[in-house]
């Protein structure tokens, strides 16, 4: 079968909630590994490629996002509802996620009085930061998870979602500035090209500073280059949707590549990097069959990403010496009813009331 991915976007009949279920899942597997003994260094992939299973999620969810985001925004050309979507998406489950965090398990578990913990200023700082998401995440509450190996945070995963969030307005702004800048050139700029330019750059000087140490507190610059290049990955290829050809021949021999490559991190870390884009999108769109069932039971992966940290952290406080296989099985029977809940409560009908802007946003 050889189509362009363009032809995949007439349906949404897709394995998208699929390949995001099994990579919240990956994040639940990975953190198991450094929640109970306080790093991750034993994680399989870690050892086997210098890479966690944790961070391979994180892209899956990032390029996928890029371009799922992009063909909302570029199809329906209607800022106010893409804008209203992306919040009918993040935050109604994320706020309930937060009101857990802080008032059930940052309650039960907090080593300070029920008083002091509910009075105590970081309290609110947690509960704000991580509602608001722009003002980046807050990992502690008082009190709470300080004896454990991963010692006093609360909710770790939910540090990739002002990334999220800010790519959306990223995205935005760049095209709002592209139509202007291609109006100001009167057709002289080729606006694909713009778009690739995006992402390579940005690839480009995190792989660069990979291997050439340059960028000024280097981790976390690495960290914004990573995921909005990852992110606007994908909506360069929406844009070149049309080019972009799904076919086992290109498939197989990429897959192929990417696994003899593992051989040498370093190596692994390049080719990796310049292929995970066209692996996901095969696996997203060319597998059909039983496979397509998984979407009649609905999109569990974002309430298993923001649950299932608090939910770890709560198992090993409950059974002390707790090991992976353990805490992973736990850990996922219970991550994996609240997020049943919050599909089926929160996100589900909250997602009901997209293209239904409250009035005054949509006036103003």
């Amino acid at each position: 079968m050889r189509k362009s991915l363009a032809c995949f976007l007439e349906s949404r009949d897709n394995n998208f909630n699929l390949v995001r279920f099994i990579a919240a899942f990956g994040v639940l597997l990975s953190h198991s590994y450094a929640l109970s003994i306080g790093n991750n260094a034993t994680e399989p992939f870690k050892q086997l490629v210098n890479m966690s299973f944790g961070h391979i999620a994180v892209d899956i969810f990032f390029i996928s996002s890029g371009f799922l985001i992009a063909n909302s925004l570029f199809v329906k050309k209607d800022l106010a509802n893409f804008l209203w979507a992306r919040f009918l998406r993040i935050y109604p489950g994320l706020f309930i996620a937060v009101i857990f965090c802080v008032f059930i398990v940052g309650a039960f578990f907090t080593s300070y009085s029920l008083i002091q913990y509910l009075t105590d200023a970081q309290t609110y700082i947690f509960l704000i930061k991580n509602t608001v998401l722009f003002f980046g995440e807050e990992a502690s509450l008082p009190g709470v998870f300080e004896s454990l190996p991963w010692s006093g945070v609360v909710n770790g995963s939910l540090w990739t979602l002002p990334f999220e969030v800010k790519a959306y307005c990223l995205l935005v702004f760049f095209s709002i500035a592209i139509n202007r800048l291609l109006i100001w050139s009167n057709g002289a700029l080729n606006e694909r090209l713009i778009y690739l330019l995006i992402p390579l750059l940005g690839m480009l000087i995190y792989i660069t500073n990979h291997f050439f140490t340059f960028l000024p507190i280097s981790y976390f610059a690495s960290e914004d280059f990573r995921l909005y290049s990852l992110f606007f990955i994908g909506t360069a290829c929406y844009i070149f949707k049309d080019y972009l050809i799904l076919s086992e021949q290109i498939f197989y021999p990429i897959l192929f590549t990417l696994l003899a490559s593992s051989i040498n991190t370093e190596l692994f870390f390049v080719v990796y990097n310049v292929t995970i884009f066209y692996v996901i999108f095969y696996i997203a769109y060319i597998p059909k069959g039983w496979i397509r069932g998984f979407n009649k039971y609905g999109d569990y992966s974002y309430g298993i990403y923001i649950y299932a940290w608090p939910v770890q952290q709560s198992v090993i406080a409950f059974i002390p010496g707790v090991n992976v296989l353990e805490l992973c099985v736990y850990s996922f029977i219970g991550t994996m009813f609240i997020s049943y809940l919050s599909w089926h409560l929160v996100e589900k009908k909250a997602l009901k009331f997209k293209g239904k802007i409250p009035f005054n946003f949509k006036k103003s």
